[in-house]
């Protein structure tokens, strides 16, 4: 199912006051608005996804899961700076008529949030009856329930934080100078830095699973073999299966960007921000999430009105979000039984 794409006509102002010309979003769309308008569902994505919510997040989006297109509208909308059509450093600039590469404008949560805004207005979508998303999708869906809170009947935020943490950050900046040694990284080609991104998403890996998830699944074939094969094998297949869909200008754009998320930043606190949040909240945590750990969502719990908090057993830590849609899926439709959705 192809993207459909939406374009914006003239600037775009971006948090850092920079701005960008006629820029475009790539989104997906399933299922029919009802008679009520009550039956909106809007999926945020995560890092290296795309908008085609069911291809990634099937056992919770599907024609046979809890969000279907038979029940539901639903809508996900690929972020700004990805590789996936909406606007980003591979596409062309309209000043010079060239591509952006390393000349694409940094970003934040805040601007990816800021077109999904004038998305939904361009659908005719004012209220939308759930909105969900899983690390930093979960921090995209966080920020807008922050910026609309009438537009929001309920929300669930997945492995997810209220503000990217230095460790979280740590680990993007790692991943960033992978990419920055690599010696094609200041060419100007679509594939430049694509070496170092495999490298990046080899340190990636290691903050989505953690000691556990590897001792069970990357165990050597032979315990008597000096040297151990399947955890190197892993990681490099990790790094090559990523640089056949991606390009490493968008990784590192918006790496950076998940590390400039924090929903305190002008309104007074972390915790101010969340008070102001009218949805009806469930905060999902993974067990053993290296990346996002129980502290993260038991602040967004606690700072929330009336929310409700969830810890999923897993052994995948982070990667929890994407692999776990079985207990999520059970979780979300006793959670939305009990708020009437």
């Amino acid at each position: 199912m192809q993207a459909q794409v939406f374009q914006i006509q003239g600037k775009f102002p971006l948090e850092n006051g920079k701005q960008l010309i006629d820029p475009v979003v790539a989104y997906h769309t399933f299922g029919q608005i009802n008679a009520e308008r009550d039956n909106i569902i809007w999926a945020c994505h995560a890092l290296t996804a795309n908008s085609n919510v069911f291809e990634w997040w099937p056992g919770l989006f599907g024609d046979n899961e809890l969000f279907n297109p038979g029940e539901h509208f639903i809508v996900c909308a690929n972020i700004l700076g990805s590789h996936y059509g909406t606007t980003g450093p591979l596409s062309d600039n309209p000043i010079t008529g060239e591509k952006y590469y390393h000349d694409f404008p940094q970003i934040t949560i805040r601007d990816m949030v800021g077109m999904h805004k004038l998305l939904a207005k361009e659908l005719g979508i004012e209220k939308i009856k759930l909105i969900l998303g899983g690390s930093m999708g979960g921090q995209q869906a966080m920020e807008w329930a922050i910026m609309e809170p009438s537009r929001f009947e309920n929300a669930a935020f997945i492995a997810t934080s209220a503000a990217h943490t230095p460790w979280g950050v740590a680990f993007n900046e790692s991943q960033r100078m992978a990419i920055e040694v690599d010696p094609t990284w200041k060419l100007r080609t679509d594939q430049a830095g694509i070496e170092g991104m495999k490298t990046a998403r080899s340190i990636a890996l290691l903050s989505y699973r953690n000691y556990q998830t590897y001792g069970h699944s990357q165990k050597p074939t032979d315990g008597e073999m000096i040297y151990p094969d399947r955890a190197p094998s892993y990681q490099r297949y990790q790094g090559k299966k990523l640089a056949r869909r991606f390009n490493a200008f968008s990784y590192w754009h918006l790496s950076k960007a998940m590390d400039s998320h924090n929903i305190g930043r002008k309104r007074n606190g972390i915790e101010n921000a969340l008070s102001k949040i009218r949805a009806n909240v469930i905060v999902l945590s993974l067990e053993r999430d290296l990346l996002f750990p129980l502290a993260d969502q038991l602040r967004i719990w606690k700072a929330i009105p009336g929310s409700t908090h969830h810890v999923i057993p897993s052994i995948y830590g982070h990667d929890g979000f994407l692999l776990e849609t079985k207990k999520i899926s059970a979780i979300l439709y006793k959670y939305l039984q009990t708020v009437k959705v």
